[in-house]
């Protein structure tokens, strides 16, 4: 499934298909999604012990070259992962929801 990186991405682009793996890695534990709204995004992932600290890594990382993303990292089992975008940004989150729903 391809996914467009906004031009607001700072990752290199050598870098963006390990980064697109890690995110399909975690949308593999996707037990439920909700789209909140166009701007936010609610996944329920379970999965292994830890599952909660490597979602906060990722996320971490995503922020700190895309900064228009805000994760939250909730719960243990199920990790609840909000993920929230402005509103000009709306077309990045719906293809991530897609993109996870697609990986599910």
């Amino acid at each position: 499934m391809s996914y467009v990186v906004p031009d607001a991405c700072t990752l290199p682009t050598a870098e963006q298909p390990f980064r697109l793996r890690e995110f399909d890695a975690l949308f593999s534990h996707l037990r439920e999604i909700e789209q909140l709204s166009l701007t936010h995004t609610r996944l329920k992932l379970t999965g292994e012990p830890g599952l909660a600290d490597t979602t906060r890594d990722l996320t971490a990382r995503e922020t700190e070259c895309c900064s228009f993303f805000t994760f939250g990292v909730t719960g243990e089992d199920p990790v609840v992962l909000d993920i929230e975008v402005p509103p000009q940004h709306g077309d990045v989150l719906a293809a991530l929801t897609q993109r996870a729903r697609g990986i599910r």
